[in-house]
Formats: C-alpha cells, structure tokens, sequence
C-alpha cells in the first residue's frame, strides 16, 4: 500500500456523486483543537478530473472544519490531487461550546457557553452568548471523515451538535 505524503497546500477531491467532485485544501494545522488539520471546502463542482487548481484555489470557499486527511485518505473519504502554496487567508473564526457532547436523551439543544477562536490564537476567548458575526464561527471540533463528506454532500453535518438561538 502506497503511503500519502500530505503537505500544506495539498488538495484533495471528494466524490459528490457518480459524475461531479468538490475539492478541499490543507489550510493548516490548528494548535488550540489537537493540532488537527484545518481545511477550507470549496463551493466549485467539477464534472470531470482536469482542474485548474490555481483557479480552484482562488475560489469561494464554502466552509472551513477541522479534520484528521490522513485518515480519510486510508478510509478513502478523498483523494490527494495536487498541491497550491496560496492556502488564503485563515482570518476565521472557530466556535466551541462546554454543552457539547452530553449522554444521549441529555443533550442541551441551545448553547450559551461558547467559546470562539482563531487559528493562531493561543487560547480560546469565552464570549457565553454568539452575537454578531460570532454566530458565522464555523463548529471547531476535530470532525470525522464521514462527516466532512457528508457535509460536502449536502451542506449540513450528521450529528447533533447545540445550536445559539
């Protein structure tokens, strides 16, 4: 079996269905969730395998999450299929929240204890309520392959997780 190596810049494509791929890209790495991989998911859809990835870097980005791509790459959720220096910016906003993750039956489905950072922020800022852009903060947990892929597919994740009213 033939190893991946992955590298900043690396992008990879994603399956959206038997004809059309949507492409992401290793942003970097975040220090504050695990030191797990930050992607940026791209709006574009591609019917056929020739890309221009400069073009495609260049684009608008749909979203941003955190993620382990080796581990989708072994459980092939995505397939690597070039590399761009030009990663953007990582002027973005990540949230998180201590009601995350309740026993089943027990979860609270609105939040007022959120967290917000930024990648190369070196610790999280408490703000309790989203307010403002703050509620455009994309959900900061490390996410599954499955899914990211799911995500990609449909605009949504698969798990619950608190909303901010």
């Amino acid at each position: 079996m033939k190893l991946t190596r992955i590298k900043l810049g690396d992008i990879f494509s994603v399956g959206i269905n038997d004809h059309d791929l949507k492409y992401f890209q290793y942003v970097a790495n975040d220090l504050n969730q695990l030191n797990s991989d930050v992607i940026r998911v791209f709006a574009m859809t591609n019917s056929n395998t020739d890309i221009d990835l400069i073009e495609l870097a260049n684009s608008e980005v749909e979203f941003y999450a955190h993620c382990l791509i080796k581990l989708g790459t072994k459980m092939d959720c995505w397939k690597k299929v070039g590399n761009v220096q030009n990663v953007g910016s990582l002027d973005i906003f990540f949230r998180n929240t201590n009601d995350y993750g309740a026993k089943p039956g027990e979860q609270i489905k609105i939040s007022d204890k959120w967290f917000i950072w930024k990648v190369s922020d070196n610790d999280y800022t408490r703000v309790g309520k989203l307010t403002g852009d703050h509620r455009k903060a994309e959900i900061g947990i490390v996410i599954n392959p499955l899914s990211i892929v799911h995500r990609i597919k449909t605009g949504g994740y698969d798990f619950s997780y608190p909303d901010y009213g």
